[in-house]
């Protein structure tokens, strides 16, 4: 059982990248997946989150307008398409599973978590 997480890189402001998080072992079906970030020195924050029943999706207000998280439970995967980068929006990038219908409430709640991607915004 493995998420794993990738399409992080070196952008400039302005510019876009888009995440995936795809899951081996398991089917993302039944599974909500968030994403989440951490940048150097700041605890873990959620940025998106996305349902396994209706697609319902969550946002941070940070990221609201500029990040689009969707899925496709064919190729197992979830991504996290971002747009209008900015330079706070650098960190490692991680992706999570819960196995729910809906976004859970707290971190802790995810049963699996992938190992993070770096994304850098920078001119």
């Amino acid at each position: 059982v493995q998420l794993q997480a990738s399409g992080g890189g070196l952008v400039q402001p302005g510019g876009s990248l888009r995440l995936s998080c795809a899951a081996s072992g398991f089917t993302l079906d039944y599974y909500a997946i968030g994403w989440f970030r951490q940048a150097p020195g700041k605890e873990r924050e959620g940025v998106s989150c996305i349902g396994s029943s209706d697609g319902s999706t969550y946002y941070a207000d940070s990221v609201k307008g500029r990040f689009t998280i969707s899925r496709d439970n064919a190729k197992n995967t979830v991504y996290l398409q971002m747009n209008s980068l900015k330079p706070e929006d650098t960190a490692v990038y991680y992706c999570a599973a819960d196995y729910s219908s809906i976004c859970p409430a707290h971190e802790f709640l995810y049963d699996y978590w992938g190992q993070g991607t770096l994304v850098t915004v920078s001119s």
